[in-house]
């Protein structure tokens, strides 16, 4: 499969994994990258040290490009950056925040850079900025989120830009990555799909509740503060939203201590109920425990298969 990205990043197949704190580390990522696509070691949670030690780690594994995610409003962002210019990884990926101070830093130390952006407004500014790429994520995804749906930033964002244009949100097979390319996007980011490769840290039970999950088990918290997040629903989400929407009485700061460290709680140490397992809305096509390979396979020949047929269509 050829495409902008694969030429821009000089990878087989255009698919990203997606940054998830604690569990996009080098193992995950690496293991992705050896399949053809490429993956991406998330910076957020991680001290300087930390992240240069995934780095490396992740090279030991993989000869093949992988990109690093700074989250903007991470208190050792600056640190996080310094670390990524230093040890060269294909790309970073940039959310949280305001990427305009980093995209020629990055560059001059040799990699592309490609923002999250969700809307057309931030998206024509990356342009602007210079940008490699970008990618929009609809709120259909897991962990933090915007307000806008992953079809219509696909709508509206692709036609009013000239980068190249990832899609991500919702999307874990095969007919979700063809529905983008069609589309006009060069790629997807997939995250919540390879939560469940054999290569991935998040905990057993986690897993197991994110393969008996239905359509309906992802909520939304954290509407009335800057804390906004999809996340499967258990007794931490039920509490959240009892004290966002039916109490009405919840502060930022009531907020935050509920859920400060609970994404380690729920996707690392297990704990199902008070931690979060933070995932993308599209559950029924997560249903057992593969190796990322053939995780990556299977989207592939669906790729095609979705393709054939809709080409079958005009003929």
């Amino acid at each position: 499969m050829k495409t902008a990205l694969t030429e821009l990043l000089g990878i087989d197949i255009p698919l990203i994994q997606g940054a998830m704190a604690w569990i996009s580390d080098a193992r995950l990522v690496a293991a992705v990258a050896n399949a053809g696509a490429t993956g991406v070691i998330a910076a957020g949670g991680l001290t300087a040290g930390e992240l240069s030690s995934q780095i490396r780690k992740a090279k030991t594994l993989t000869d093949k490009p992988f990109g690093v995610n700074v989250m903007l409003m991470a208190p050792n962002k600056e640190e996080i950056v310094e670390v990524i210019c230093a040890e060269y990884v294909a790309f970073v990926t940039l959310g949280g925040g305001d990427p305009v101070p980093y995209i020629k830093r990055l560059q001059a130390s040799g990699s592309k850079v490609i923002p999250v952006v969700p809307n057309v407004k931030l998206a024509q500014k990356m342009e602007v900025e210079g940008a490699d790429a970008i990618i929009v994520e609809g709120m259909e995804a897991g962990g933090h989120i915007g307000k806008i749906t992953t079809i219509a930033l696909m709508t509206q964002v692709i036609p009013h830009v000239n980068l190249p244009v990832v899609v991500a949100g919702g999307i874990v097979d095969g007919r979700g990555m063809a529905a983008a390319l069609t589309m006009g996007a060069v790629g997807v980011q997939m995250g919540t799909r390879f939560m469940v490769a054999e290569e991935c840290s998040v905990h057993p039970k986690a897993k197991e509740m994110l393969i008996a999950a239905k359509d309906t088990d992802s909520v939304v918290t954290g509407w009335t503060c800057k804390y906004t997040a999809r996340s499967l629903k258990n007794a931490l989400t039920t509490k959240l939203q009892q004290l966002e929407i039916e109490g009405g009485k919840a502060t930022e700061q009531e907020i935050k201590r509920l859920i400060l460290g609970a994404g380690k709680k729920g996707m690392i140490d297990g704990d199902t109920e008070w931690g979060m397992i933070m995932c993308g809305q599209s559950l029924y096509p997560i249903t057992k425990i593969e190796s990322a390979k053939t995780i990556i396979n299977t989207i592939v020949d669906e790729v095609k298969q979705a393709i054939n047929k809709a080409t079958a269509l005009i003929l």
